[in-house]
């Protein structure tokens, strides 16, 4: 069951994208969108049966290499359950409003396999946020960590004939590799001192990492604090936290269900749902966790603010989004990391609400977004 979750998306996506011509149009919309609710249910059934003993499923051997061996496997706890509802809900609720969104866009009137080209684009995305929240180990972590980024260019960018939506794209995936370089970085140092990147073994290991100093840059470190820090410069860069936050308004340019996907379940929460899952270690980083709530409380206020003076429906949106995940941030650095997650699993759902409000709106207007111009919409949403 859980690996029918994990690759169905990927399998739908790779039909619907080279496929479409055999199949027509209308089935790899109908067979991706199809796809999603089926895991969608299935994640609902592994969420409510789930008996709280993590589980390790495994898939293959990934990479084996001397004396390492990366496996890939689905590691199934209580973190992944809650995740894999979060992630597939609203991923089908978002390709089901795509197939009436994209049914009257006006952007496509050349490019005959459009939608085919989407579908296939939100089922790879949401495959490899999957990969991400089901990862056994950081290099599978990583490779679904970079697939969402991946994905989220393609998304962001669909409407690549207008210049601002590809150098949003842009945008977006280079501020994102600046919080991965800290990423892979906290990987290497974990790697280095515990000769293992599984999870199981690192968590086992880190009183003795809390008790190792290490010389990086400038001066000795705490090794838990600093490879702690490392990982939530990923966290920010990929949850939009404030010096790392300049790319999540821009994301706009993409259409509405995109919003919807990247700032309500997916890509943006990916930065908390590391910090929840390397909880371990972070309870032996006393200093991170202080610089987590000084950057979460400071981005909630700062992000909250800008969003009151914004003009653009889809702007206001998408600096809520980063004020709320700032607040998750806020409780997983105070130790809170079932309040975090609470907090991911609603605001989730009200943030796709919002942004699929949002995009019912724009149609009415004839693809208006600037607020001044709107009005009496109870009448025109008719």
């Amino acid at each position: 069951m859980e690996k029918i979750v994990l690759f169905a998306p990927l399998v739908a996506a790779l039909i619907a994208g080279f496929g479409w011509r055999v199949i027509g149009e209308k089935a790899a919309q109908y067979l991706t969108t199809g796809v999603l609710f089926l895991c969608c249910i299935l994640s609902w059934v592994i969420f409510i049966g789930f008996d709280g003993e993590t589980r390790h499923v495994p898939v293959l051997d990934w990479i084996v290499t001397g004396d390492f061996v990366s496996e890939w496997s689905i590691r199934l706890d209580r973190l992944t359950a809650i995740m894999l509802v979060v992630v597939t809900t609203v991923s089908a609720l978002v390709h089901m409003y795509s197939m009436g969104y994209m049914a009257h866009d006006d952007n496509w009137t050349h490019d005959e396999h459009y939608k085919a080209r989407f579908f296939a684009y939100l089922s790879f995305f949401t495959f490899t946020m999957l990969m991400l929240v089901t990862a056994d180990n950081l290099l599978q972590m990583f490779f679904g960590w970079e697939g969402v980024g991946v994905a989220s260019y393609l998304l962001i960018g669909f409407y690549y004939k207008k210049q601002s939506a590809g150098a949003a794209a842009m945008k977006a995936f280079i501020v994102n590799r600046v919080g991965d370089f800290g990423f892979l970085l906290g990987i290497f140092g974990l790697f280095w001192l515990t000769g293992s990147i599984s999870f199981d073994a690192i968590f086992a290991q880190v009183p003795q990492i809390a008790q190792t100093e290490v010389h990086f840059l400038w001066r000795d470190w705490n090794a838990a604090n600093l490879l702690a820090f490392l990982l939530f410069v990923g966290a920010m860069g990929k949850s939009a936290q404030l010096f790392l936050h300049t790319w999540l308004p821009d994301a706009m340019e993409g259409p509405t269900p995109v919003s919807a996907l990247i700032h309500a379940a997916t890509m943006v929460t990916a930065g908390v749902f590391l910090v929840c899952r390397m909880s371990p270690l972070y309870e032996f980083a006393p200093d991170t966790q202080a610089f987590i709530v000084i950057i979460g409380a400071t981005t909630a206020f700062f992000a909250a603010t800008v969003g009151l003076v914004q003009n653009d429906i889809k702007r206001v949106i998408a600096y809520s989004t980063c004020s709320q995940l700032g607040y998750m941030f806020v409780a997983a650095g105070l130790g809170a990391y079932s309040v975090a997650m609470f907090h991911l699993l609603t605001h989730a759902f009200f943030k796709a609400m919002l942004f699929l409000g949002a995009g019912s709106v724009i149609h009415a207007m004839h693809h208006e977004q600037d607020l001044r111009n709107y009005g009496n919409l109870r009448k025109r949403s008719r």
